[in-house]
């Protein structure tokens, strides 16, 4: 089981979203703690970090396996995400 950290980008982009939204990201990021790689997990080739999505929204984060934690550093819609 890893431990899960939402660094203050993160929880920004939480905060703003809406509840539908909000509610399957958050079930998702509880899913995340129980399996780092779940599939359909994708590493990024441009910078350090894996990406799952959710529908319309992409959640991106790094592992940290030798302390068992995930850092969660961006939720946002798939067309601002990477920009």
């Amino acid at each position: 089981m890893y431990e899960l950290f939402l660094l203050p980008p993160a929880q920004k982009d939480l905060d703003k979203l809406e509840a539908p939204a909000f509610a399957r990201i958050i079930k998702k990021l509880r899913a995340l703690s129980e399996d780092a790689r779940p599939s359909g997990c994708l590493k990024l080739t441009v910078e350090d970090g894996y990406r799952i999505r959710i529908g319309e929204y992409r959640i991106l984060y790094r592992i940290d396996d030798p302390s068992k934690r995930i850092f969660v550093y961006r939720i946002k819609h798939r067309k601002d995400v990477y920009s």
